[in-house]
């Protein structure tokens, strides 16, 4: 699994699972759950992950929906 984006937004990050779910893309959300621990002052971002092979279509999707400031330096 490779990192595609991070984001604090819940609603960014609702949407790329959307897009990317919508997409038939297999995508992971890391530290989804740290909002728990941390109070929900988001200050540790969800980090999403999907699998080599899916990386570049996931890379379009996402810029094409307009998500593109918060995708990972590939």
């Amino acid at each position: 699994m490779l990192e595609i984006m991070r984001t604090n937004d819940l609603v960014v990050a609702s949407f790329a699972r959307s897009l990317l779910d919508d997409a038939g893309i297999a995508v992971m959300v890391a530290d989804e759950h740290m909002s728990t621990l941390e109070g929900t002052i988001g200050a540790f971002p969800r980090r999403f992950l999907v699998s080599g092979d899916d990386l570049a279509a996931a890379r379009q999707l996402l810029e094409e929906a307009g998500l593109g400031a918060w995708l990972v330096a590939s």
